[in-house]
């Protein structure tokens, strides 16, 4: 028996983008990205702008001197008066440094790295940010107001514990970090990485009024709720292929892989297990799977 199918979400790309320059997306906001290309970056992480003349930075992204150098070249006759940060993934949240040190504006976010997960009394494991502690810790429902404009405090843990999703108000444009993107699903890492938060985080936004969803990689979603349903559906989907893989004798996630992500690069199989290993704690929350001890990756799994 096969494992089954998963449905095809109708993703979003858009050409080589121009790095470096601020590009408008509306009146009051804009989008600058870095170059760090990757398997995992696409294009590279694009660091927002959000008003005009004293304005606010969302991800000032990686530890690239060249990037911040770009990013006070297109700010040269404004003020950078606030740091945003979606999480502390290594593309997202390092530049606060490099940029603190030229404008002292202060950084705003949910927390040090595992914040989220600390908080559960939870361990969380090296790979990230664990340099970043915010300036001003936000929590869901804040509002972070500057010159001209205010954006609203999302708290999304799923992709990472401490993830922030931030809305610029009077535009209804929901910045969304890694949370959602267009171009690819997220990789949902344990134990920093919780599919049971993902999804529980992915219902939310569809109780929302967002009109459109801004990712820190990739083009813009102008559909976020049937977006949204999809991205929920495709995970839905997962678990299935995770069941029939057991009910055909693949109990390892490593012959999981394999199965369930026909036609990926191999160098990208050891990602897709940690997202499966993710799927795979969540079923056993659910009393779906069992297994002998605290789970591994390596482990076998079968269904009760």
């Amino acid at each position: 028996m096969a494992c089954a199918a998963t449905m095809v979400i109708s993703y979003r790309h858009e050409p080589p983008v121009e790095y470096g320059v601020a590009h408008t997306l509306s009146p009051m906001i804009r989008r600058i990205v870095a170059r760090n290309p990757s398997a995992f970056t696409y294009h590279g992480t694009g660091t927002y702008v959000i008003g005009r003349g004293n304005v606010a930075i969302v991800d000032p992204g990686p530890a690239l001197v060249e990037h911040i150098d770009a990013v006070m070249l297109a700010l040269k006759d404004e003020r950078i008066t606030h740091q945003l940060v979606t999480h502390t993934h290594m593309d997202h949240s390092p530049a606060t440094r490099l940029l603190g040190e030229r404008t002292g504006a202060p950084t705003y976010g949910y927390g040090p790295h595992g914040e989220g997960r600390f908080e559960r009394g939870a361990k969380v494991e090296a790979g990230g940010d664990m340099k970043f502690v915010p300036d001003t810790a936000l929590r869901h429902g804040d509002i972070v107001e500057g010159d001209g404009w205010s954006v609203e405090v999302v708290h999304t843990p799923g992709h990472c514990s401490n993830h922030l999703c931030f809305q610029v108000q009077g535009e209804r444009a929901l910045l969304t970090g890694d949370h959602v993107m267009g171009w690819s699903t997220s990789v949902i890492s344990p134990p920093d990485g919780d599919m049971g938060d993902y999804l529980s985080s992915l219902r939310m936004l569809l109780e929302r009024d967002d009109s459109v969803l801004l990712p820190a990689h990739g083009p813009a979603i102008d559909d976020p709720k049937a977006f949204v349903s999809a991205f929920i559906e495709h995970r839905l989907q997962r678990e299935a292929q995770i069941v029939a893989c057991l009910k055909d004798g693949l109990v390892r996630i490593a012959d999981m892989v394999p199965r369930m992500y026909q036609g990926l690069p191999t160098t990208l199989h050891g990602a897709a297990a940690r997202s499966v290993f993710a799927h795979v704690l969540h079923m056993q929350d659910k009393g779906m799977l069992k297994v002998d001890g605290e789970p591994r990756l390596t482990d076998a799994f079968a269904l009760l």
